[in-house]
């Protein structure tokens, strides 16, 4: 490599090291380091502001920004209050119990909707229903961000690297739920028994505060039903439309963006009232980051990386497939996967072409479940882990690196585990 790209992955380390270490505030060290990397030329304004590979993803940013208005008008109906009194019913005030049904609603909707935008409807509802019962929220918030990024795999749209590798390997809609999703189940229903022991100290269970939430009725917590059903109806367009993007052809940030604007257009919610919700240090600390990587991919050294990796494996399809699933999780959970997709999915498209018939086609699942499964490592690896930090820390809950990582390397070690026997079974022999 270059000397410039080795001072862009030494200014990409040290940032990284003041964000896990937490000497200085996330938001400073991405800022930092994206500064360094414009102040030594490891990128420029075009490649960081303009380029659709290298740059600030301005879709993710808008998209994140549009949701959260959105969710800060619904907050004022109280339509949390009665689906975290709804849910405790249910689990009948039972912390396990509860746990399992909020990470399966979560990865049913990441199924359907993109993961960031499933965990900022769920996450006011947590910090509802922990509080009634007395639990603590940062278990039940860091379970909700990695059961998004695993039901996010199981579809086209439930991922935003999905539908990188899907543009790129020509797959569809049903290939993805013919290909991923059937894992995706198997995934779901470990990670569930897996929240049992890892989380098993946030379990403490209060008779009293069960029996009092079993006497409520959540239908009282409404507080506004004309904004409810307003609100309501416009998630409901925003979230058709997320569906039916290979049909519509509009962006999800133009999506957000534009049911955001007419919510507060067409109600009664003023402008400050709308973003008071917003995350801005969580969007600040996105715009650094995706500079800092984007830096990377400018100087060559994720793809450097990613074509050592793969010769390593000397062409041999089950080992090209194993070495690029481990190698996608390492890297997509130290980098953010959307860049790293899009330099690795060139690489790919050449290796099926080559490797020629179905058997190739692996590499794109082995690249797909690798990404998105990686996410879940760290407390940077997925865009809703770091909505989800941001969010703790704004409701003065907040999660350290190192709380959301050491539970994120069990479950990313133990799923792509799981997905490395699913894939040898039945594609390679």
């Amino acid at each position: 490599m270059s000397g410039l790209a080795w001072l862009s992955v030494a200014v990409f380390l040290a940032s990284y090291a003041l964000i896990a270490t937490e000497k200085v505030h996330r938001v400073a060290a991405a800022l930092g380091g994206a500064g360094i990397m414009l102040l030594v030329h490891a990128s420029d304004a075009g490649a960081a502001f303009f380029s659709e590979h290298t740059g600030i993803d301005w879709n993710v940013i808008f998209l994140l920004l549009g949701m959260m208005v959105i969710v800060g008008v619904l907050k004022q109906t109280g339509v949390f209050e009665y689906l975290a009194i709804w849910a405790a019913k249910r689990a009948r005030g039972r912390p396990y119990r509860l746990m399992v049904l909020l990470v399966v609603i979560t990865g049913s909707a990441s199924a359907l909707l993109d993961n960031v935008t499933t965990v900022l409807l769920i996450a006011p509802v947590t910090f509802l229903v922990c509080d009634r019962l007395a639990l603590p929220v940062a278990p039940f918030l860091i379970a909700e961000a990695m059961a998004s990024n695993i039901g996010g795999a199981a579809t086209l749209i439930g991922d935003p690297p999905n539908i990188i590798i899907a543009s790129r390997g020509g797959l569809t809609f049903n290939d993805f739920l013919a290909h991923m999703a059937p894992m995706v189940v198997v995934l779901m229903v470990v990670f569930a028994g897996l929240c049992r022991v890892l989380f098993r100290k946030a379990f403490r269970y209060d008779p009293g505060r069960a029996a009092a939430i079993m006497t409520l009725d959540e239908r009282e917590a409404i507080a506004d039903h004309r904004l409810l059903w307003q609100s309501l109806a416009v998630l409901t367009v925003v979230m058709a439309a997320f569906v039916l993007h290979p049909v519509l052809h509009y962006e999800p940030s133009v999506v957000a963006l534009l049911g955001a604007g007419i919510l507060v257009a067409a109600t009664k919610v003023t402008t400050e009232d709308a973003i008071r919700e917003v995350e801005w240090p969580t969007l600040v600390f996105f715009a650094g980051l995706f500079v800092m990587v984007g830096s990377l991919v400018e100087t060559g050294v994720i793809e450097q990386v990613a074509r050592a990796a793969v010769s390593a494996t000397e062409g041999r399809p089950e080992l090209t497939a194993m070495g690029l699933l481990g190698v996608s999780a390492v890297l997509s959970a130290i980098v953010d996967n959307i860049p790293y997709v899009a330099t690795m999915s060139p690489i790919v498209e050449r290796l099926v072409e080559a490797g020629g018939g179905e058997q190739a086609r692996v590499l794109w699942w082995a690249l797909a479940f690798g990404a998105d499964l990686g996410g879940n490592a760290t407390a940077v690896g997925a865009a809703a882990n770091v909505v989800v930090v941001g969010i703790a820390a704004r409701n003065r809950v907040p999660i350290s690196f190192w709380q959301f990582t050491r539970y994120g390397l069990v479950v990313t070690a133990v799923t792509v585990a799981l997905v490395a026997p699913y894939l040898w079974l039945r594609y390679l022999t």
